[in-house]
């Protein structure tokens, strides 16, 4: 995946190609040539592609790694102070905390309102068979952060415990 740094040096070379390209349009003006109003729409669209290069440049959009964490999938997101991620039924304890402190941080923007509450909950959960047509949700544990600062040293996840020796004792049957 590029980097912000890979979009940065790309807007520079097409900032180069676009002011050529606005220059030869100048050109075609002054010299009256046929085609010189197809240039002023090559010109205006490496403009578009040269300010939008520009703006990836300023956003990173990297996600961050929690050591000791594993891959979850976001099941719901309301927009504001709520989520859910779905985790595989086998995480530990120790996974499960790493997993709930990396999707608070990724899931963390600033566009989110504050509705009822200033904090980010995100829930995991993770869907186990007890039985051959039965599927079950179990709610393991949350993180909550701030939804006002995307560095919030203050994450906090509860896990709960009952809910995982029971996930336990299901995977072991």
């Amino acid at each position: 995946m590029p980097s912000t740094a890979d979009f940065l040096q790309a807007s520079e070379w097409f900032a180069i190609a676009t002011g050529v390209s606005i220059a030869f349009t100048v050109l075609c003006f002054l010299f009256k040539w046929g085609f010189r109003f197809r240039f002023v729409g090559i010109s205006s669209f490496m403009v578009v592609l040269t300010v939008s290069l520009f703006s990836l440049s300023l956003v990173p959009f990297t996600q961050t790694v929690v050591p000791g964490s594993v891959r979850y999938s976001l099941v719901f997101d309301n927009g504001a102070t709520h989520t859910v991620i779905a985790v595989p039924p086998q995480i530990t304890e120790s996974e499960l905390e790493a997993t709930l402190k990396q999707a608070a941080i990724n899931l963390f923007s600033y566009g989110r309102s504050a509705t009822d509450s200033d904090r980010l909950t995100v829930l995991a959960r993770t869907i186990v068979h007890p039985d051959s047509k039965v599927s079950e949700a179990i709610y393991l544990g949350k993180a909550e952060q701030s939804i006002y600062q995307g560095d919030d040293q203050n994450i906090t996840v509860e896990i709960d415990q009952q809910k995982l020796k029971q996930l336990q004792t299901l995977n072991l049957s």
